[in-house]
């Protein structure tokens, strides 16, 4: 059995500093490593170069992540893949998991958690060698004698019973007849009253057994009498539900005919992560409804004023007409007034109207699209829904927008979602007013697009700078969000292939500073 001696990674990512970071460390810690900026470069290089180990970022332009693990199990299923992923990609890395990958590292990726999936994946392209060595063994070789067989039979028994997943096999009766102990650690059944005692039905509910015998028998799941990554239940020692993944066939052999072997993985803890992912949205969505209910407070002052100017000009339009009834025809003085009257009752309206689309643009749950955007009309939009806040906490607000910073690609809604969360949170370190200053540019020499956003607060301490991005880390007193806005702003620009930092004097005032690629002509 010939086990790799140097272990060599192949790291696919369209970020040059971080492959270039990432080999370093890689490097040092003893592999050898060979990079690729895109997905068809890696599906290359994994043919040539026969890396032990992938690294691919989920989240690429072209082939993404998941396409790029999909096509190498296919041509090269003994490589281990390892996913990176980004804020939010929860869901593709549990897709991945299901793909077969060995582990995923959630980005900014650290060292102690590399080295942890690294281990795991060594360890799983070892175990999947040996099976595989053996497997062509009992191919290849003729077992002469009866003490060979008893060592191969030895070793396959110890395969089934040490397997991660578990391995169920019945006769032509549905009794059980293989049963290891992965099997007695999800079910809790112990193996001594199971084995040729029980049938396989009595782990599933009726209908549950009736459904897996139909669809194993059907083509649907894999091909006839097959099963692959098939989804139901079983039933535990407390008859509680646990979800799992089957994958399994009918075997018809001269000695046996009509047995069936499953292989059974445990789905509890992706269902934990599935639920995570869906806590976290509804917590993101909490604190946007914060956002908005703040915002809809101000803006009720901010609407009342221009209606209160159109009531008073429809009056004085009304006390005009009551005039001017006996005469058949306006005087060209009136006529101009009402002429004058109209065009700010016009404009008036659409002040409303701008500010109520706003609003509702802002509360809706929007799919991603992604289109130019021009980054002054992004801040003019985000401040005409905060400035009315601005007014009422007393904030002087100076916004310098730079004539010839280019557009970005990105999405409009959630970059305005990333603005309104900084702006507020500036705000709210100026509980007596203040002072805030907005620039947008272009850094020549760094070829990106800058945002600052800067208070004169009350600026955050040393201690807490490491973790003001964290979710559910705040500072501020309940009723005043769940401590992911920050998170949330930190996550829309990672996505948006962005930097967000923040530079902060405890008592002077805070500066977040956003850094965009800008589109490229």
């Amino acid at each position: 059995m010939a086990l790799p001696i140097n272990w060599k990674i192949l790291l696919i990512d369209d970020e040059k500093d971080i492959r270039d970071i990432m080999t370093v460390t890689l490097e040092d810690a003893g592999y050898s490593v060979v990079c690729a900026p895109d997905g068809p470069t890696g599906l290359m290089l994994a043919t040539r170069e026969e890396p032990q180990i992938v690294i691919t970022d989920i989240k690429m332009p072209g082939m993404t992540g998941l396409e790029v693990l999909e096509k190498i199990k296919k041509i090269k299923p003994e490589i281990e893949v390892i996913v990176t992923t980004g804020f939010g990609d929860v869901k593709k890395a549990v897709k991945a998991l299901q793909f077969d990958a060995s582990d995923f590292i959630s980005k900014p990726i650290d060292d102690a958690a590399l080295h942890m999936a690294l281990k795991r994946a060594k360890q799983r392209y070892i175990d999947r060698k040996q099976l595989s060595d053996y497997t062509i063994l009992l191919e290849n070789e003729n077992l002469k004698t009866s003490s060979d067989l008893i060592k191969n039979v030895k070793f396959q028994s110890s395969l089934i019973e040490n397997s991660m997943d578990g391995i169920l096999g019945c006769d032509e009766n549905d009794i059980i007849i293989t049963y290891n102990r992965s099997m007695e650690n999800l079910l809790g059944y112990p193996k001594a009253h199971v084995l040729k005692k029980m049938r396989v039905m009595a782990f599933f509910k009726p209908e549950w057994f009736l459904k897996l015998r139909e669809d194993l028998v059907s083509s649907d799941f894999g091909g006839k009498n097959r099963l692959f990554l098939y989804e139901t239940s079983m039933l535990s020692t407390e008859k509680k539900d646990i979800p799992v993944q089957i994958s399994g066939f009918i075997i018809s052999l001269d000695s046996i005919q009509n047995s069936m072997v499953l292989f059974i993985s445990d789905l509890r803890g992706l269902r934990v992560l599935e639920q995570e992912v869906a806590d976290q949205a509804k917590l993101l969505h909490r604190e946007k409804m914060i956002s908005l209910g703040r915002l809809a407070a101000s803006m009720v002052h901010e609407i009342n004023n221009p209606l209160s100017g159109i009531l008073n000009y429809i009056r004085l339009m009304i006390r005009i007409s009551e005039k001017a009834s006996n005469k058949p025809d306006l005087t060209p003085d009136q006529i101009g007034k009402f002429n004058s009257y109209l065009g700010i009752i016009e404009s008036e309206t659409q002040r409303c109207s701008d500010l109520v689309s706003g609003l509702l643009k802002f509360s809706r749950k929007t799919k991603l699209e992604q289109k130019s955007i021009d980054v002054t009309k992004l801040i003019e939009h985000s401040l005409l829904l905060c400035s009315h806040k601005i007014e009422l906490s007393n904030i002087v607000l100076t916004v310098r927008c730079a004539s010839d910073v280019p557009n970005i690609y990105g999405d409009f809604n959630q970059l305005e979602q990333c603005m309104i969360n900084l702006i507020f949170n500036a705000i709210d370190a100026m509980k007596d007013g203040g002072a805030i200053e907005i620039k947008t540019g272009f850094n020549l020499e760094e070829k990106l697009v800058f945002i600052s956003i800067k208070d004169n607060g009350k600026g955050i301490s040393k201690e807490d700078l490491n973790f003001i991005f964290e979710p559910f880390f705040t500072t501020k007193n309940e009723g005043y969000g769940v401590g992911l806005g920050l998170s949330s702003a930190y996550g829309i620009i990672e996505k948006h292939k962005g930097t967000i930092v923040v530079e902060s004097i405890l008592e002077l005032g805070s500066e977040f500073i956003i850094k965009l690629p800008p589109i490229e002509k």
